[in-house]
C-alpha cells in the first residue's frame, strides 16, 4: 500500500533535478551567445582612428608600367627617364628625371599609385637644368609631393589635374625608397663610375680594358655605362664585364626618340639634345647610385682619376674626408697625355696586344700642362647624397662644400688627341704613374682579352 506514494515522490524529485540542470545549461548558453554577439558586432574606437586608404578598388592600379629607360609622356613632347624618392628638398618627396622640350613646357600634375590604390593628383614643379647649350631639349627634374596617407609605389604625370584611366599612362616605379636613414659605410659599393654615353661605332677596346682593370686595382666596385651603340669588339668586352657583375649596362636608345647631337654646342653641331643626352645620364646615374654607393666618379670612358700619393681611391678619400668632412664634391683636374707621343724604349709595346683595336695607354707618358689662361675642365668624385643636380664639369646644386684636389694629390690621366698640339716633346712633362701598376695591370688585361678571344696568342 505504501509503494505508490514513494514512487510519486521519487519522480517529483527527479523532475526537479532535471529542471535545475537544464536551467544552468540555458544560462550558460545565453552568456556564451551574448559574448559572441559582442565580439562580432561591436568595434573598438581604435579601429576608426586608423588612416583610411585612398579611394579606389584594389585593382585600380592595374597599369602600364614602363620597363624602358626612356619613356614618352602622353600628350607632350617630353620624355621620362626615372623616378626617385628624394625628400632632401623641402615640400617635395619625388624627383622625376626627364628630357623636356624647352619651348613646350606646360603645367603638369603628379599621379600616384598608393600600394594598390590611386591617389588624388598633386601639382608638379618643373626644374629645367641651366646647361642646355642652345639645344631645344634639356635635362629636367619634375618635383612631386606625395598625398597624405599614400604609400606610393609608382608615379606618372598628367597634363590636367583630373584623374584619368591608369592604363592609358606609362607609370614609373619609384626607386631609392630605402635611402632614408641608411649609413654610407653600410652601402653595397664603395666606388661607382658613371660613364655617360657610348654611341656610334666607338671600338677602343684596348684602352677601355686597361682603364677598367686599372680602376679595379684602385678599388672601384661598379661601372655604369649608358649604351646607345658601340663597335663589335667593345660590345663583346662590355658583355664579358657585365656577365661578371663589374659593369652595369643601361640601354640608352635616345636615337629612337630624338636626333641627338654628337657635339656639345647646338650652333656648331645641330641636333635636338646635347651629346646624346650626356647631362641626363650623369644625373640619372647619381640618383641610381644614391642608395648603394658611397662615392661616384663622373668621368669619360678614356679618363682615369688617378691618386698620386695613395695606392687606391679609398686611401685618398679617407684623407680628403678627414681634412674636409663637410665636402661632398671633390674636383679633379684633367691632364692630357697626347696619344701621338710614344715612350721611346717600346717596353710596353706588347706583342700579345697586336691586333687589339684601341690605344695602349702604357706607351704614353708625356703630359701637357693645362693652359690656365682659358677655361680648364675638371671631373669629379662626389658623395651622391650630397648632390642634387650636376653638369659635366661641375655640380650645379649640392648640399655641402666643394673642394679642388691639389695636382700632386690626384689628377686625371687622359690619353687622347693633344689639346695643345703645338707643344714639342721637350715642353711636355714625363709622367710614368701608370707604370707603378704594370705588374698587376698587364696580366689582368691579358686575362680579360683572352676571355673574349682577342688576345694574340701567336706572339711571344
Amino acid at each position: 500500500m505504501f509503494t505508490c506514494p514513494l514512487r510519486i515522490g521519487f519522480i517529483s524529485t527527479g523532475w526537479m533535478e532535471l529542471l535545475k540542470h537544464l536551467k544552468k545549461k540555458l544560462v550558460l548558453l545565453f552568456i556564451t551567445a551574448l559574448f559572441l554577439f559582442l565580439v562580432f558586432t561591436v568595434k573598438t574606437p581604435s579601429t576608426y582612428k586608423s588612416n583610411p586608404k585612398p579611394s579606389g578598388s584594389p585593382s585600380a592600379c592595374s597599369m602600364r608600367i614602363s620597363e624602358q629607360t626612356i619613356t614618352p609622356l602622353n600628350n607632350t613632347k617630353h620624355l621620362l627617364v626615372s623616378a626617385y624618392m628624394d625628400q632632401r628638398v623641402k615640400d617635395f618627396d619625388i624627383r622625376i628625371i626627364g628630357i623636356f622640350r624647352r619651348d613646350s613646357i606646360q603645367p603638369l600634375h603628379c599621379f600616384f599609385c598608393c600600394a594598390g590604390y590611386l591617389s588624388e593628383t598633386t601639382p608638379a614643379t618643373i626644374l629645367q637644368h641651366p646647361d642646355n647649350f642652345g639645344f631645344p631639349f634639356v635635362t629636367t627634374d619634375v618635383m612631386c609631393q606625395i598625398p597624405q596617407n599614400c604609400s606610393a609605389t609608382h608615379v606618372t604625370l598628367l597634363t590636367t589635374p583630373d584623374k584619368q584611366s591608369p592604363s592609358n599612362h606609362p607609370w614609373l616605379p619609384i626607386r631609392n625608397k630605402d635611402t632614408v636613414g641608411q649609413k654610407e659605410e653600410n652601402m653595397q659599393f664603395d666606388f661607382t663610375i658613371c660613364i655617360s654615353n657610348l654611341f656610334g661605332d666607338y671600338n677602343n677596346v684596348l684602352q677601355f680594358a686597361q682603364t677598367l682593370e686599372m680602376y679595379k686595382l684602385l678599388g672601384v666596385n661598379r661601372v655604369v655605362i649608358y649604351n646607345t651603340s658601340c663597335g663589335a669588339g667593345l660590345d663583346r668586352l662590355l658583355q664579358s664585364y657585365s656577365d661578371e657583375g663589374f659593369v652595369e649596362m643601361v640601354p640608352w636608345p635616345i636615337d629612337k626618340h630624338l636626333n641627338p647631337s654628337r657635339g656639345w654646342l647646338h650652333s656648331e653641331h645641330g641636333g635636338d639634345l646635347h651629346y646624346f643626352g650626356q647631362l641626363t645620364t650623369l644625373n640619372e646615374c647619381i640618383y641610381r647610385s644614391m642608395e648603394r654607393s658611397r662615392y661616384v666618379l663622373l668621368n669619360d670612358i678614356d679618363e682615369i682619376i688617378m691618386p698620386y700619393q695613395h695606392e687606391d681611391l679609398m686611401s685618398l678619400m679617407n684623407m680628403l674626408r678627414n681634412q674636409h668632412p663637410n665636402a661632398g664634391v671633390f674636383l679633379i683636374e684633367n691632364h692630357i697625355f697626347p696619344k701621338k707621343h710614344f715612350e721611346p724604349s717600346g717596353r710596353f709595346h706588347l706583342p700579345q696586344w697586336n691586333g687589339v683595336p684601341g690605344i695602349n695607354i702604357l706607351e704614353h707618358i708625356y703630359r701637357e700642362d693645362p693652359a690656365r689662361n682659358i677655361y680648364h675642365p675638371y671631373k669629379m668624385i662626389v658623395r651622391p647624397r650630397m648632390v642634387e643636380m650636376t653638369s659635366v664639369h661641375e655640380v650645379i646644386k649640392n648640399f655641402g662644400e666643394r673642394y679642388k684636389v691639389p695636382l700632386d694629390v690626384c689628377r686625371i690621366v687622359h690619353v687622347r688627341v693633344a689639346l695643345l698640339g703645338s707643344l714639342t716633346l721637350e715642353q711636355l712633362n714625363v709622367d710614368k704613374r701608370l707604370w707603378d701598376f704594370q705588374e698587376k695591370l698587364i696580366p689582368n688585361v691579358d686575362k680579360v682579352l683572352k676571355r673574349v678571344g682577342m688576345l694574340n696568342l701567336t706572339q711571344n
